[in-house]
């Protein structure tokens, strides 16, 4: 058979994207002129057409250069077909069912999971042919046998012939399924014909640039993950935080009215401490906030949503104590376990393993352990306690709103020192020895030697620790879920901003509001990054 030739497939690729930006020109028409797709919301239709116009775009702009023979139509032509491709795949696998089919094949693994025991021995049998070249061709052969035996009998156990059986099932009967696998062929076509190297040489192509071009499909994943699962739902959420969105069916544009309910205070003087609050703010509006005496003038200060300032100062006083506990403590013990004495290795695994385990169960572990009752927190503070003669030490630690978040604050500590430890322990084994030992010579102890060469040298590593865990402790929410029930503790006194917005998300049903809430935390944490970036700026220019 002879080859295709480039100017052909220059043709035929030509050819494929004029007539598929006109086919989703098309799509764009019918999309607003007829009915063809059903009832839709109008924001959904915004951005299916911004989406379809972008490829529309692009397939208009490969076909014109692809005829031009220009290098940028290879890189159009690519990209469109390969963003297609995704969609057309993604589309196709959700109306098959194979993704709700995952579920299916969770039930069944465990059948085949001998099999595939049995497939991984094989393997490691070829491998170990490797170090004994006399029988490393009977190894090979038993392991690749194994191997095969192994996968055969899994694909089996799990039942993948019936899965695809339903699929092909499935397929033929759904026209638009095989409208979508036929897009998808051709697109794989597609791809193939302009990724060729004549094809690319005849276009002016240099290696660089397919080099270049192949490092981009490598992102790619990563990119488009990142582009439909953060970037797109982030832009979402801005949308709906200027509307009244309850998650169901409303969906009234309100432009800055959540923002505006957010941030409306009012101050009013007082005439004396004890004023009834609804003599000086209108009740109907705002709740008291809080009294403040200025220079012997007293005010109160009001707000129209009083919760979502007290989350505001609970996030405050959650980072205030959390950031110095998880971090003063976790340079200490990095300074601890980078000394060269026995078992450090061990240590050093025992201290990370709470940054590892699962939130859930730590949570429940902390809350046996903060059992006013039969807690062993009360248990040592009572035998600690007990030359004080003193009647009822038991603290009330969850159930109580002056210990609450204290009880907050240091599980999260506790569970963020580990992890932090490593960090600043890499950090350490980065500084040169020979500093030190310089140092030494010059007569400097080991506390000049802490603050005239590790805290400067760990400037950089400090600066993360506390970027991330400033930004991790502006977002907390699992700790306060698992340890505070009902959410927020009592009296509110561990509810933070996270945890607001899932209650006025997911339990009052207000998503507008809480989308509202989520930018300003994100405006909290910018603001705080930002003032971090510039500290660190004007250290490392001193």
């Amino acid at each position: 058979m002879k080859p295709l030739s480039t100017r052909t497939a220059l043709i035929i690729a030509s050819f494929w994207h004029g007539l598929v930006s006109l086919l989703l020109a098309g799509v764009i028409l019918s999309l607003w002129m007829g009915n063809t797709f059903g009832d839709i919301a109008v924001w959904v239709k915004w951005v299916l057409t911004g989406l379809m116009l972008a490829l529309a775009v692009g397939n208009g702009l490969a076909s014109l250069w692809l005829a031009q023979r220009k290098s940028q139509g290879r890189i159009a032509s690519l990209a469109s077909n390969y963003l297609l491709l995704v969609i057309a795949l993604s589309l196709d696998l959700h109306f098959l069912g194979v993704f709700t089919g995952i579920d299916a094949l969770g039930n069944t693994f465990g059948a085949g999971l001998p099999a595939l025991i049995l497939a991984g021995a094989g393997y490691f049998i070829s491998v170990q042919g490797e170090d004994r070249p006399k029988t490393a061709r009977t190894f090979k052969w038993v392991g690749q046998a194994l191997m095969a035996v192994g996968g055969i009998v899994f694909l089996w156990q799990i039942q993948t012939l019936s899965g695809l059986f339903f699929l092909g099932k499935a397929l033929l009967a759904s026209p638009l399924c095989m409208l979508l696998t036929t897009l998808i062929i051709l697109c794989a076509m597609g791809l193939w014909l302009i990724w060729r190297r004549p094809t690319a040489e005849a276009l002016g192509v240099s290696h660089m640039q397919d080099e270049a071009l192949n490092g981009y499909l490598f992102l790619s994943p990563n990119f488009l993950g990142f582009l439909f699962f953060f970037a797109g739902p982030l832009l979402l959420s801005l949308y709906v935080s200027f509307t009244n969105w309850d998650a169901f069916g409303t969906r009234d544009w309100i432009g800055l009215t959540n923002y505006a309910r957010i941030f409306n205070l009012t101050v009013q003087p007082l005439t004396s401490a004890d004023q009834l609050a609804r003599t000086a703010i209108d009740v109907k509006i705002y709740d008291e906030l809080t009294r403040v005496n200025l220079f012997g003038n007293y005010f109160i200060v009001g707000a129209q949503d009083k919760v979502f300032w007290l989350a505001m100062r609970n996030t405050l006083l959650y980072v205030l104590f959390t950031v110095p506990l998880s971090v003063i403590p976790a340079l200490v013990l990095a300074v601890i376990l980078n000394s060269p004495l026995p078992g450090m290795r061990f240590y050093r695994t025992i201290f990370f393993i709470p940054s590892i385990a699962a939130v859930v169960g730590i949570g429940l572990v902390w809350q046996w352990l903060y059992n006013a009752a039969i807690g062993w927190v009360n248990y040592f503070i009572t035998v600690g306690t007990g030359f004080l003669h003193i009647s009822d030490p038991q603290i009330r630690w969850l159930s109580d709103a002056g210990t609450a978040m204290l009880a907050v604050v240091i599980m999260a500590a506790w569970q963020t020192m580990g992890f932090n430890s490593v960090l600043f322990l890499a950090g350490l084994q980065n500084i040169s020895r020979e500093l030190y030992e310089a140092a030494t010579v010059d007569g400097a102890g080991n506390w000049a030697k802490f603050w005239k060469i590790t805290l400067p040298l760990l400037a950089p590593t400090t600066f993360f620790v506390v970027s991330t865990t400033t930004i991790q402790a502006l977002q907390v929410f699992e700790p306060i879920y698992i340890l505070t029930n009902p959410l927020g503790g009592p009296n509110n006194s561990t509810l933070t901003l996270v945890p607001f917005l899932y209650q006025k998300g997911f339990q009052d049903f207000k998503q507008g509001y809480a989308s509202a809430v989520a930018w300003v935390l994100f405006l909290v944490i910018f603001i705080f990054t930002l003032a971090q970036f510039q500290r660190q700026s004007k250290a490392e220019g001193n």
